[in-house]
């Protein structure tokens, strides 16, 4: 693969329907706000992105494919406000995870495919702590892969503020493919 290949490039607007001043991103920044003081659309134009609505890859977290989001309810956004970015790789490879109920303890559960609703495959409304062995994942808050995202790669996760959370409610997750 030529380089030009592997690279991702993401276009951010200030306003909705990409008016006003843009910015384009081909890497990982922690800090987009001297760039655009708010976003109301986004273009993803390769790759696949996570944007954060804080600096330093904090706050509410949003899976973009490729694609355009004419404004930020698009990508479920809950205000005009991202202030980091980063490109996810994808992994070919085999995707697996293991959710617990509680810390690495209580009942657990091994995936390899999405989960629409936890509850109904598993009958938790919760998930404690998570061990990514394979692929990045995404888990939201919401059956149907609805409200506050959450990216994990591969690696343990003890309690839900690893993943970004401030609460256990975990209710879908699906696996980051191309």
């Amino acid at each position: 693969k030529r380089l030009a290949d592997t690279m991702g490039k993401i276009i951010f607007y200030e306003d909705r329907n990409f008016q006003g001043r843009s910015y384009e991103c081909s890497s990982e920044c922690s800090d987009l706000h001297s760039h655009f003081s708010r976003c109301n659309s986004i273009r993803v134009e390769s790759a696949n992105w996570m944007v954060y609505e804080r600096p330093n890859y904090m706050g509410y977290q949003y899976f973009l494919r490729k694609g355009d989001y004419s404004d930020y309810q698009r990508w479920m956004g809950f205000n005009d406000c991202v202030r980091s970015c980063r490109m996810i790789p994808m992994h070919k490879s085999s995707h697996k995870i293991m959710i617990y109920e509680r810390d690495f303890a209580g009942r657990m559960f091994e995936a390899t495919e999405d989960c629409p609703s936890v509850l109904e495959n598993f009958h938790w409304r919760e998930v404690h702590s998570c061990r990514v062995l394979g692929g990045w994942w995404v888990f939201y808050e919401h059956p149907n892969f609805k409200g506050r995202q959450y990216v994990l790669e591969k690696g343990e996760y003890r309690k839900p503020v690893d993943w970004g959370a401030v609460c256990p409610t975990v209710q879908s997750f699906r696996r980051l493919t191309e």
